[in-house]
């Protein structure tokens, strides 16, 4: 009786002691995002209530605020406040930005691996496929996980195809042809030509290009056998052959009328309404691109008007290709580490299936994790359904190198270089050449 006495006392004690309440902030700053995107916050905020939920179930009390912000100046002014913020101390908890932030924020200290503070091998982080996770990794160690995924598909007008002679099977074929390798590049530049002769579209709108720099454009490099890193030494790879073919086929396309010579720094706005509406016969893009043309620029028809494809192959030494260019959730270097795992415990969270299936669709993005075919939102998408099929098992990506854009910079200039006539591509890609060599030192090789 007396030990039962005891044992009620301590209960009542117990049940008496305040719950201590844990009271904590997060920033959420999203990079590139309009309002389609707003998942990649929405998810974040989420998560806490999911994770202050499960707190209270434990009999603790934890208050999470999650504060979003991704009205910056362009990428360019996002990734500046993010390093300035760094710099004095004051960045945001959680970054979405692109991986080929991670290796220059990782070398600088900005953020730390993640893999500190989550279980990777546990659910949800274990559903997320794995190539998106090395993706997110940078000098063995994971630094960020994906929060979305995409691919970068060549486009074509299916009326103006179909009046250059080609049936509905042939359309249907045409994914297959382009990934064996028998449409290619050139082919496409044939049927350019003939759609501007026979006066289906106006002179340079028969392949019509990405109006700037972009992941795009090392697809094209792949197209003719360019390799972007030596798989052994992991240094960047330049390739005076395939980025010299590279800059010659767009040369020959402004030279057959098919692309305007003076199309770089096309107003987006105008390029976006074009390509949606029929005016051009070719052009590339990406995934995310179909929310746009069926939503602001109205094309109430897109399986009906547009065919799409890996990029086609240049020759016989490249590929058919797709780059998917991830961004990812990624936490920054905090005095406070409990501010660091709350962090990581709420981007595991938000990469589970449904949630990253609410941004996924909303936003014409791809899934993160196999789980999320299975779900009814995803598989119900036909383009996120058709587009999953067709590029993603071919996708690759630039890669996590601190120097990666310093190349990705001086192989556009040399090729706007070509386009424009300012040199020929022998001349930009020698110039090119001596640019990296001069800049990256050891860390180029050149084939």
């Amino acid at each position: 009786m007396k030990k039962m006495t005891s044992a009620l006392a301590l209960i009542a004690a117990t049940a008496a002691a305040p719950v201590l309440a844990e009271d904590i902030t997060i920033t959420v700053w999203a990079g590139g995002s309009n309002d389609s995107d707003h998942y990649r916050i929405d998810n974040i905020r989420i998560a806490a209530d999911m994770l202050s939920r499960e707190a209270a179930i434990r009999g603790e009390e934890l208050n999470i605020t999650v504060e979003g912000k991704r009205d910056f100046d362009g990428w360019d002014g996002f990734k500046q406040a993010v390093t300035l913020g760094a710099e004095a101390g004051n960045a945001p908890n959680i970054v979405v930005t692109s991986h080929l932030d991670i290796a220059p924020w990782a070398s600088a200290g900005y953020i730390v691996p993640v893999e500190d503070y989550v279980d990777l091998d546990a659910w949800p982080l274990n559903n997320v496929y794995g190539n998106l996770m090395e993706i997110a990794a940078f000098d063995g160690m994971q630094w960020g996980v994906p929060q979305d995924a995409e691919s970068r598909p060549f486009f074509y007008w299916k009326e103006t195809f179909a009046a250059l002679g080609y049936s509905e099977a042939d359309m249907d074929a045409m994914s297959a042809r382009v990934e064996a390798g028998e449409y290619t590049l050139r082919d496409m530049l044939a049927d350019a030509r003939k759609a501007v002769d026979m006066g289906l579209v106006e002179k340079g709108y028969g392949f019509y290009p990405r109006v700037s720099n972009g992941p795009d454009y090392a697809q094209f490099y792949q197209s003719f056998g360019g390799e972007l890193t030596d798989p052994e030494t992991g240094k960047l790879l330049f390739d005076r052959t395939a980025m010299t073919e590279m800059y010659q086929f767009f040369v020959d396309a402004v030279d057959a009328g098919v692309t305007r010579r003076n199309h770089i720094g096309t107003e987006w706005d105008q390029w976006y309404s074009e390509v949606a509406n029929g005016k051009a016969a070719f052009w590339h893009g990406g995934t995310w691109h179909y929310g746009r043309y069926t939503g602001k620029e109205g094309n109430e028809d897109f399986f009906g008007t547009v065919g799409f494809t890996l990029i086609p192959a240049g020759n016989d030494a490249g590929r058919a290709n797709t780059v998917t260019h991830p961004l990812v959730y990624l936490l920054t270097d905090q005095e406070d580490d409990r501010a660091e795992e709350i962090a990581a415990q709420l981007v595991a969270i938000a990469s589970e299936p449904r949630l990253n299936t609410l941004h996924a669709i909303k936003s014409s993005h791809l899934a993160i994790g196999k789980a999320e075919a299975g779900l009814d939102l995803y598989s119900g998408d036909r383009w996120a359904a058709e587009a999953t099929e067709v590029l993603l098992p071919h996708a690759n990506a630039q890669p996590n190198h601190p120097n990666y854009g310093a190349f990705s910079e001086a192989m556009f200039k040399g090729l706007e270089a070509a386009w424009t006539g300012v040199q020929t591509p022998e001349e930009a890609v020698a110039e090119v050449e001596a640019q990296l060599t001069a800049t990256l030192g050891d860390e180029l090789i050149v084939r």
